[in-house]
């Protein structure tokens, strides 16, 4: 029987997103676009994301099984209402400027080098020429640029993509360039037959002053016959290592010297490549441009600082005759508070200053997700920052109040006392406090917390002396004397009281109903006491009342670990 089979609704979702991305872009989703989609509609789910794991994989299994018609037929039976969405833009998208030529569809690409995980300035590029692919429809191409053995660090290939997947961006394709090799090979003859290069064994210095000079280098007048030797001669291993490149033939005039006679392939013998043996390699704008134009981009998103290669690209575009694709050059984002040198963080956690790729220091996505950050809430601050060629600084606090959108309806409450302190407190009544898991959600129960005449309060709370303070969920508590061994009197349960007399009303916990926590922070680690249901929050977000949200990163016997998002 077509359709999700049982009555689980999480199957149900994971295939009916799954159904309905495949009816879109007339292709089978991955994993992780269909997982996104899902998590970020219907945030109930969250709880559940290792079902998610295995489940997609059976929806997907069904739904390519599934010829377009019957797909686009069931979709409508199953779900109008997801049909009718595919008539309209995503109300997310609203705010990004139309593309030109986009109307029959487009095909687009990211194309990180893996030398690191992705990182906050990555994911600006991904979002948003994902944005535009499920706008207009057509194909979204993972390209890994990886023509440079210097910078590419073999454990990479997997966690961009794994980082890909988090983001829940819908790619169709996925290309490494080092299989390209001979793709490359085969058009640098091509462009030397055209005149549009020349293979060049000029010392790298002598070259420069030539080239500063708007002079030509000896090489530059090589006969063809005499350039495809040499290019043969330095596929066959005859040169050693920067004593021969290819070079494009461009305006020795340019009044950018950068533009004069760029290289386009060069011999690289250390280190290997972990893919591939090869000592010839293309560099970024020779082969981004052969991709391009062989890979079908209609539209390429990225950062004003390639607005020169752009212009290099476009001399290989013209001796070829190929259209060049449609370009949106945007402006650059500061983003503070966070390190995003690859190599940076590389030393750093070698040296052990970063516990590793997802040390909450760093501006990687691990990162941001081993804080409770989801990616729909990356996507929306990205989105609303858009394409606009300003330069801007990053706010963390819009990233924030998208995540708080995200979290809070689902996020449960539990109490978390810093630095605590034992009080005894004089005259109260036993008794037992019921706080809800959630203000907006009382169905989901309360939890139940026993006084029985002490309690661990936070120790900054009690540093002043005949004040007025209110156990949440308790009742009020007079401070006689503050200090390291505070002594505190029952105050009655008048909350108008608490609120005349301006009591801060602080987290508390049973001594005998706590376990050991740890939040850590960007700015440190805080040491506390939680809950003890917290324990079954491993994984999740969740608020701890009056300091923030935080996500359950561990539960071990020693206690709980936890990393804070924000307020």
């Amino acid at each position: 029987m077509e359709g999700p089979a049982g009555e689980d609704p999480l199957k149900k979702a994971l295939f009916l997103f799954a159904l309905q991305n495949a009816v879109r872009y007339k292709s089978v989703p991955r994993p992780g676009t269909v997982i996104g989609m899902v998590m970020g509609k219907h945030p109930e789910f969250r709880e559940r994301a290792r079902d998610a794991a295995v489940l997609v994989k059976e929806a997907i299994s069904e739904v390519s099984s599934l010829s377009h018609a019957r797909r686009e037929e069931l979709l409508q039976t199953l779900d109008p209402a997801l049909a009718e969405d595919l008539e309209r833009p995503r109300d997310h998208l609203r705010g990004l400027p139309a593309l030109e030529k986009a109307e029959g569809g487009v095909v687009m690409r990211f194309a990180p080098n893996p030398s690191g995980p992705l990182h906050l300035g990555h994911a600006r590029a991904a979002l948003l020429n994902d944005a535009y692919v499920r706008r207009y429809g057509g194909k979204y191409i993972l390209r890994i640029e990886d023509t440079d053995p210097k910078r590419v660090d073999p454990a990479a290939y997997t966690m961009v993509r794994e980082d890909a997947e988090w983001l829940g961006l819908a790619i169709s394709d996925i290309v490494y360039q080092s299989d390209r090799l001979d793709i490359y090979y085969e058009y640098a003859k091509k462009l030397i037959e055209r005149g549009g290069a020349y293979v060049c064994t000029c010392d790298s210095e002598r070259f420069r002053e030539l080239k500063m000079a708007k002079k030509p280098c000896p090489c530059r007048g090589m006969a063809l016959e005499e350039s495809l030797d040499a290019f043969s001669r330095m596929l066959e291993g005859g040169y050693g290592e920067g004593e021969a490149t290819l070079r494009v033939r461009t305006d020795l005039s340019h009044p950018d010297p950068a533009m004069r006679d760029f290289p386009a392939i060069r011999i690289l013998k250390s280190p290997p490549h972990p893919r591939k043996e090869a000592c010839v390699y293309p560099l970024m704008n020779f082969s981004v441009a052969v991709d391009d134009h062989l890979l079908g981009i209609t539209h390429v998103i990225r950062g004003k600082d390639h607005i020169a290669n752009t212009r290099r690209q476009k001399y290989i575009f013209d001796y070829f005759g190929w259209e060049p694709p449609v370009y949106r050059h945007y402006g650059r984002m500061g983003i503070e508070g966070v390190v995003l040198s690859t190599s940076q963080m590389r030393a750093g956690i070698t040296s052990g200053e970063y516990s590793g790729w997802d040390d909450i220091r760093l501006g990687t996505l691990r990162a941001i997700a081993r804080r409770g950050i989801s990616p729909q809430a990356v996507r929306e601050a990205v989105i609303e920052i858009g394409i606009g060629e300003t330069d801007i600084s990053f706010s963390w606090e819009n990233l924030y109040a998208h995540n708080r959108a995200v979290v809070d309806p689902v996020a449960n409450r539990y109490f978390f006392v810093p630095d605590p302190v034992e009080v005894t407190i004089e005259g109260a009544p036993s008794q037992t406090a019921h706080a809800l898991l959630h203000p907006a959600n009382p169905e989901k129960g309360t939890r139940e917390l026993h006084f029985t005449g002490k309690a661990l309060v936070p120790r900054d709370e009690l540093q002043g002396e005949g004040g007025m303070v209110r156990l949440k969920d308790l009742f009020n508590v007079e401070v006689v004397t503050g200090g390291e061994s505070p002594v505190c009197r029952y105050a009655g349960e008048s909350l108008s009281e608490a609120r005349a007399r301006k009591a801060p009303i602080i987290q508390w916990l049973p001594p005998d109903e706590c376990v050991p926590a740890t939040l850590l922070t960007p700015g440190g680690t805080i040491k506390g006491v939680c809950e003890r249901l917290v324990a079954g929050e491993a994984g999740a977000v969740v608020q701890f009342e009056r300091i923030g949200f935080a996500r359950i990163d561990a539960v071990t016997g020693e206690g709980i670990t936890a990393y804070f998002a924000h307020r």
